[in-house]
């Protein structure tokens, strides 16, 4: 059965590709995606890390704790054996461990990487780690590795800092046992994912087909050139075109599973026992390739291998038909990640230690503070889901306005907000001025983290401003979603 999802029902669909596995199709997608809109990613889609530096702050408090604890537990293993110690720890380090390699897969715009060195280099008074760190940025786009390494605040860190462009499965060039700690933040998503289901005892997956409508295809002067250029990815080509993504018109239909393809037969398989029929699943294939080559790189002792993303774990919620499976922003598409089956995909493959909390949990643990993200706050504004689109915006602003009287960043980074065309003018006029008059050193975007501290400090003025203190309150102590940011550690 075939179904085809649009707009308008009675437009003519004209075919742009044919029927393909849906990983092959988000794989083609994302490439031309990153081709076209490279250098304007946030006005898409933001990360915890493209601005704010909370969660890089906690990978450095995490990563320097680590570190001094291996080695010190080396130092006095070397005392025990009676051979010679020393203040300094790296004597008593092996030859690899004297250079620490950190990867980071899928480097977005710098912003985590250029806080995580920052960080260190502060927390590391006796200057025994940050000195031997080398900061190594992986991306298989050329264009955002060059815009990930000239990002202002790496301009300290040159010297520690190395770019590879490759694909984050299959790290060719990476020499086995060599990393010692690995950084994966919100790249599961947008990796190659099937979705799968169980049909009468088969395992089935969706195929997609695109068209654009006939609207869409009216605009496009020389048809049988843009279909050779989005055949062929050519970005270049395509970006003399009108934008067209945002309006891709997908068939899907359901074939059976070409195992030959597809690794971990036998893991799948037995996950998919445990969701009824007909229920689609992810199957973050990407997310398992990332896995297997971890594994491969890190090194004997290694601190090992964190992916933070947006997924979940639970069953229930897996089983649920009508859960979101994927969501899609400036055409690309982006999944939920199946934890649960990532972690059976871990352990089939050898990995001994498996962790999974929420990212709230690891960035407070390891900062010393609750802490929840501005949209968690905002979520807890009484009627913030009955606001009107334009209403919601001043909101925002107004809220971050107020956390900015105790919320101070250690890196100057400016709020970008684009205000909504349909707001009142008298209101447009109002929030062009508070934007203007906000901080540089206060909160850099809606997805940043605040601290217990910050919110309650003005939790007077978020009452007056029409907040509950009591649903704050509960915000600030809420445990995860089911659908929510989590964090998964590997190790060996």
């Amino acid at each position: 059965m075939t179904t085809t999802f649009s707009k308008n029902p009675d437009a003519l669909p004209q075919l742009i590709g044919e029927f393909e596995p849906l990983d092959a199709w988000q794989a083609h997608i994302s490439q031309i995606f990153y081709g076209l809109r490279a250098g304007r990613i946030r006005d898409y889609y933001q990360t915890f890390a493209s601005a704010d530096y909370r969660l890089a702050h906690a990978l450095a408090a995490d990563y320097y704790a680590r570190v001094l604890a291996r080695e010190q537990a080396s130092g006095k293993g070397q005392a025990a054996r009676g051979k010679p110690t020393s203040e300094d720890p790296t004597p008593c380090l092996s030859p690899l461990a004297s250079r620490l390699v950190v990867h980071e897969w899928g480097c977005g715009n710098g912003n985590l990487a250029a806080c995580f060195l920052s960080h260190l280099r502060k927390l590391d008074h006796a200057g025994t780690v940050y000195p031997r760190v080398r900061y190594v940025l992986v991306d298989d786009q050329a264009v955002l590795l060059d815009a990930a390494r000239n990002h202002p605040d790496l301009a300290d860190h040159q010297d520690r800092l190395e770019v590879l462009c490759a694909d984050v499965g299959d790290l060719a060039s990476v020499t086995d046992r060599t990393v010692d700690r690995i950084i994966c933040n919100e790249l599961w998503n947008e990796l190659p994912t099937k979705l799968m289901l169980r049909n009468a005892g088969e395992v089935e997956e969706e195929y997609l087909r695109p068209n654009l409508s006939e609207a869409k295809h009216e605009e496009i002067q020389d048809w049988p050139g843009f279909v050779r250029a989005f055949e062929a990815k050519d970005s270049q080509a395509l970006g003399r075109f009108p934008p067209f993504l945002e309006d891709i018109v997908w068939e899907k239909e359901y074939r059976k599973t070409e195992w030959k393809a597809v690794p971990y037969r036998k893991t799948i398989t037995e996950f998919l026992k445990k969701i009824d029929d007909q229920v689609l699943v992810p199957v973050n294939l990407g997310a398992f390739a990332t896995v297997k080559e971890a594994k491969r790189v890190l090194a004997d002792g290694a601190i090992g291998f964190s992916s933070f993303d947006a997924g979940t774990a639970d069953l229930a919620v897996l089983n649920d038909p009508d859960k979101p499976c994927y969501g899609q922003f400036g055409g690309q598409y982006s999944f939920m990640v199946n934890f649960a089956l990532v972690e059976a995909v871990a352990r089939h493959l050898g990995m001994a230690t498996v962790t999974l909390e929420s990212q709230r949990e690891f960035v407070g643990r390891n900062l010393g503070t609750n802490v929840l993200s501005v949209m968690d706050l905002l979520a807890a504004f009484p009627s913030a889901d009955r606001l009107a689109p334009w209403e919601q915006d001043r909101l925002i602003i107004k809220t971050i306005r107020l956390l900015n009287q105790r919320y101070q960043s250690p890196y100057d980074r400016p709020m970008e907000f684009t205000l909504r065309q349909d707001m009142p003018t008298a209101e447009r006029a109002e929030l062009e001025g508070i934007l203007r008059s906000l901080k540089r050193d206060g909160i850099p975007d809606t997805v940043a983290y605040v601290s217990d501290e910050e919110v309650s400090g003005v939790l007077g003025e978020l009452e007056t401003l029409g907040y509950d203190p009591h649903m704050v309150q509960a915000a600030l102590r809420v445990h995860p979603q089911s659908v929510d940011y989590l964090h998964l550690y590997l190790n060996y």
